[in-house]
Order: structure tokens, then C-alpha cells, then sequence
């Protein structure tokens, strides 16, 4: 215990003074490297490293009915599981709270920013859909599971290839793949998670700022600052004048990690 709250106080200091144990500046991403196509057996994946963080993310598709307040659209179903290879805090077993929010905090940028164009993959109305299924895997937990989940899962939507789809016996060939796309807009959304500690706020916080972090906000958007999502964590409150610094901080960092990764995302 006194080793931990010595490191959050060494922390806390150094960010008083704009500065981070690893050199970074509060407003600096780490290295960000996406490769895409890492799994034979999904219709798209990708692995994504955010410094010693990383993720595997993988597509899989499948022909059922819609939702019934959707009859006319794809479903979209978002599912994390945080493996205890990637951590020694992690369990198996059912999912638990962080894994369901890293997979509603990714379903809701995707869904709400309407990524997925939700409308072509319609087969039939209030009878047959297309349903994309988006599994998220923690392979090693450095800090900021959250927005790496995020750039997998967009890496691996635009990788993925929708199967073939038999009509005479009513289901997916898995293993033959056509060459259509997932219908995807043109502009994805980037997660940006703003953590708060001390009186400092951080950008893609290593495991050991993530401990000490009071609170927190996610914010999904564009490259070009279109909100679709936002999310407040942890106990403490904010201000108005701490959300405007926020959103200001997390629309710069969102264009370059953009800029960055833009190529890996084509």
C-alpha cells in the first residue's frame, strides 16, 4: 500500500510540472501500431498496440432475423473479454464490469456515430439481416484498454469481407468469403479517453496513471470533432470549464493519432 500511494504522489508531482515518468507531455499518445488480417477463421481482425497495450479484435457475420425496432437494418452485437494472459487482475469466468463497459463503450461510439451503414445489410425486411458480431480480446493491459478496443474494432471492420450466404439452405458458408465489404462510412470514430489526476489532465494513461486517475471521460468523434459518444468514469466530478478544457484537449489528440494511424486504416 505505501509503495502505491508513494508512486501516485510521484505522479501527481510530476504532472504538476507537465511531465510523465515515461517522458511524454499530458496531450502525447504512445506508439500506435495496427495490423490487420491476424485471424484465418474471422471475416475481418486486427491486433492493435498501443505501447506495451494491446488488443486482437475479430469480425465474425451471420444471417438472422432483425430486432424488432430495426426490422429494416443489420444487428450489431460488441463483446470484450479481458484474458488473464494480459493481466494477473484479470479472471476467467463471466464477464465483468470492465469488460462489459470496454464492449458498451465501443458498441456505442460505432453504433451512435453510424459507422456501420446499418440499412445494406438488410436481406430481407423484418425477416433477414445480416448481424455483425465484434469480439474485442486484451492480449496485454499497459493502460488504456478503451480506445485501443475501439481502433481495433473500426481496423477490423474495414478489413473484414462479408461470406458467402447460401439462399437454397438458408445459411452463411463460413470460409468462402465474397469480395464486398461491410458498408462503412467514410469517416470512423476515434476514442479519445481525457483521465484526471491530481489536478492535471492525461491522455492514454499507462496502467500504473490509470490507478491513480479520479476521474475520467470518453469521448467518441470524427477526425473532424462530430461527437456520437460521451462518457464519464470514475467517482470524481468535473466542471464546466474542465469538460471545455477536455474537449478541446481530446479534438487535438483525435487528429493525430488520426493522422497517425490513417494509413493503417485504409
Amino acid at each position: 500500500m505505501e509503495t502505491s500511494k508513494i508512486t501516485g504522489d510521484r505522479i501527481k508531482e510530476y504532472l504538476g510540472h507537465g511531465k510523465r515518468f515515461d517522458g511524454r507531455k499530458p496531450e502525447d499518445f504512445r506508439d500506435i501500431t495496427i495490423e490487420t488480417g491476424v485471424s484465418k477463421k474471422a471475416e475481418g481482425s486486427a491486433r492493435v498496440k498501443i505501447g506495451k497495450t494491446e488488443v486482437i479484435v475479430g469480425i465474425k457475420m451471420d444471417v438472422m432475423e432483425p430486432y424488432p425496432d430495426s426490422a429494416d437494418r443489420g444487428n450489431l452485437v460488441v463483446s470484450a473479454e479481458l484474458l488473464p494472459l494480459s493481466s494477473e487482475r484479470f479472471e476467467s469466468g463471466p464477464p465483468r464490469f470492465p469488460a462489459i463497459e470496454i464492449g458498451r463503450l465501443t458498441d456505442r461510439a460505432i453504433r451512435e456515430s453510424k459507422f456501420i451503414e446499418m440499412e445494406k445489410l438488410c436481406i430481407k425486411e423484418g425477416e433477414k439481416v445480416w448481424a455483425i458480431y465484434i469480439d474485442v480480446y486484451s492480449l496485454n493491459d499497459d493502460g488504456n484498454l478503451i480506445d485501443a478496443a475501439l481502433l481495433g474494432a473500426i481496423a477490423a471492420l474495414k478489413n473484414s469481407r462479408i461470406p458467402k450466404y447460401d439462399e437454397e439452405k438458408g445459411r452463411v458458408v463460413y470460409g468462402e468469403l465474397t469480395d464486398k465489404k461491410i458498408p462503412l462510412q467514410k469517416e470512423p470514430p476515434i476514442v479519445i479517453t481525457a483521465h484526471k489526476i491530481g489536478n492535471s489532465w492525461i491522455v492514454d494513461p499507462t496502467l500504473e496513471e490509470e490507478d491513480v486517475s479520479e476521474s475520467r471521460v470518453t469521448i467518441g468523434a470524427t477526425p473532424e470533432g462530430v461527437i456520437s459518444s460521451i462518457q464519464k468514469g470514475k467517482a470524481k466530478e468535473i466542471d464546466i470549464e474542465e469538460f471545455e478544457n477536455i474537449l478541446d484537449m481530446t479534438e487535438k489528440v483525435r487528429k493525430k493519432v488520426f493522422s497517425t494511424i490513417e494509413g493503417s486504416l485504409k
